[in-house]
């Protein structure tokens, strides 16, 4: 019989050890999806997934990397439907911020009306956590910024992160490539290179999906194959080091 054996039925009954089991399960959800990225410049936000297509499947499509406003995007690991319910969410967030106030949303402020959305689902009968994380990256007053949302209602800024499967080993090549001072060019790669490290493909682009935010335009655009071929090509100076 399992340990958590009649305190895992609802989110809303802690287990005599203070632990949330459907949580956990959640999280549990999170770290076997497949890897995503966000990584933070001076020149502005990437954002790229893993993402295997299928033989027929339109290639210019992505399933995991969402536009939340013209300056803010989101990149997920999970379960992508529930991923895709915040998204709505968030994009709803947004556009009610822009007509009350006159103004874009900031970043922070996005992630942490997700970050909210998903601890309410811990707190009620008759619902379940939501099985994802995501990545939200984007460009506003305050500049350049990333944040991450859990299951649990956490949300934490990071300069650099991975979440998915595989994501520790990802983070720790991310803490051991990453600086302050890259372009926006070099954090494509590295992001490449850190994709490729836990994947079974390890090299192409045909499993990366990528979109990123300028400090200039400060506009969400995703990145085109040919571009990606251009840093996958740079991306083999991190994974040689």
């Amino acid at each position: 019989m399992m340990a958590s054996r009649g305190y895992d039925m609802t989110p809303t009954m802690y287990s005599p050890d203070g632990r949330i089991y459907q949580v956990e399960y959640a999280i549990e959800t999170v770290k076997r999806g497949t890897l995503a990225i966000g990584i933070a410049t001076k020149q502005g936000v990437i954002m790229a997934v893993e993402e295997k297509p299928r033989t027929l499947q339109t290639s210019n499509v992505t399933q995991k990397i969402f536009q939340v406003d013209y300056h803010i995007g989101v990149a997920a690991a999970g379960y992508i439907p529930d991923a895709r319910v915040q998204v709505d969410g968030a994009r709803f967030f947004s556009q009610g911020n822009r007509m009350t106030y006159d103004e874009s949303v900031e970043v922070a402020t996005v992630a942490k009306h997700l970050a909210d959305q998903a601890h309410q689902f811990t707190q009620y009968g008759g619902v379940r956590p939501n099985g994802v994380s995501m990545i939200i990256a984007g460009i506003d007053q305050k500049g350049e910024s990333i944040y991450v949302t859990d299951p649990s209602g956490t949300y934490v800024q990071f300069a650099a992160i991975a979440i998915g499967a595989g994501s520790d080993d990802v983070n720790a090549f991310l803490e051991k490539h990453y600086n302050n001072d890259l372009s926006l060019e070099d954090a494509a790669s590295l992001a490449i290179a850190a994709i490729n490290l836990k994947t079974e493909a390890k090299e192409g682009i045909n499993h990366i999906k990528m979109a990123k935010v300028t400090s200039e335009a400060k506009v969400f655009e995703k990145v085109s194959e040919s571009d990606l071929q251009n840093y996958s090509q740079n991306s083999s100076k991190f994974a040689s080091q």
